[in-house]
């Protein structure tokens, strides 16, 4: 196994990291004790999650991911497992959090709540890199990376990470972290797959220039790259198809922007491609986002252990120049099919 190091940190990761947000929900916990057993013995060290797992997000559900994680932490050694966990982001962006009545925001109060109860289900006295699931548009950085790096100081926090920020939203933090001498993002985790490129737009060269690394969710867009909606009907029991379904205007819109008619003919063509080259297009959509050198981990999920064998083989895939250059012309015939 090839380890890779987060940012500036002293966390050496593999470069295929278990997320973990169906847990509880679309894996019950014997399933889910499954799937982290069979990715901890293939030699995975690297487990996300967050407070406001398994997904959908519920009131009801909120935590019971890092209680069933906690559960089988117990027994392993704490210390070879790089465990990353979330504080959820704030109730003024684009989403209100089922939690602590709908009024969260990266602050003290919130912060402490947050990763004393992270802590508790995990069963654990430290997170190694613990992240702002999403930005806060109203508590200046400032205040939001001190509490952070008092966390940092009293041990129960290794490393910090921020996720689904922008160029401008990852250098103002940083810069402030240089500036006022706090812990700073050694990782930023966003959404990046060959149907969503955006990240290379801005983001990756903020990256590479200060040696901050991406985390990438949702390489196989939601499972859009596994080819599963590329049927004459839904596939049954799968994410987006409970979301279309779903009376939730804001389900219904995050299905239609990974299955619409732009990701389909995207996934179609990449389809094809991976045919030509003998390779499964689950196995080369997870290559494809491990082969950029910003990245330090790339997040999978599963929701049954079997899954877990033809994304694992991307461990030992290499892609070609040749077949690097057929996969970027699908994207340049059909830009951004996510929008």
């Amino acid at each position: 196994m090839k380890y890779r190091y987060i940012g500036k940190s002293g966390l050496r990761v593999t470069p295929i990291c278990l997320g973990t947000m169906t847990f509880g929900s679309f894996s019950d916990k014997k399933e889910s004790f499954r799937i982290m057993d069979k990715a901890y013995e293939r030699g995975i060290n690297f487990f996300d999650t967050a407070e406001l797992y398994p997904v959908p997000p519920s009131a009801h559900y909120a935590g019971v991911t890092e209680e069933i994680i906690g559960e089988w932490l117990q027994g392993k050694p704490r210390d070879s497992i790089i465990i990353a966990s979330k504080v959820a982001g704030a109730a003024n962006g684009w989403f209100v959090p089922p939690i602590r009545h709908g009024l969260t925001a990266i602050d003290r109060f919130h912060i402490t709540k947050a990763l004393d109860g992270t802590l508790k289900r995990l069963k654990t006295d430290y997170i190694d890199l613990y992240q702002v699931h999403w930005p806060d548009m109203s508590v200046p950085i400032e205040e939001s990376l001190s509490v952070l790096d008092e966390f940092v100081k009293a041990g129960k926090i290794r490393y910090i990470g921020t996720s689904n920020d922008t160029a401008y939203g990852l250098t103002k933090a940083n810069e402030t972290s240089k500036h006022k001498n706090l812990a700073r993002f050694q990782s930023i985790q966003n959404n990046f797959s060959m149907l969503n490129r955006r990240f290379l737009d801005e983001l990756a060269t903020v990256c590479k220039k200060e040696n901050i690394s991406l985390l990438p969710y949702s390489p196989l867009a939601g499972g859009v790259l596994s080819g599963k909606y590329n049927q004459k009907v839904l596939p049954i029991g799968a994410r987006f198809t409970k979301y279309l379904n779903d009376p939730n205007p804001r389900m219904q819109a995050q299905a239609k922007r990974f299955v619409n008619d732009k990701t389909l003919d995207s996934t179609e063509r990449y389809l094809e491609i991976a045919r030509k080259y003998d390779v499964n297009l689950t196995t080369l959509a997870t290559a494809w986002s491990m082969s950029f050198d910003f990245i330090a981990s790339t997040i999978i999920g599963a929701s049954k252990a079997e899954q877990l064998d033809v994304i694992f083989d991307a461990l030992e895939y290499k892609i070609s120049k040749e077949l690097m250059q057929e996969l970027d012309k699908v994207h340049q015939s059909i830009l951004y099919p996510m929008g």
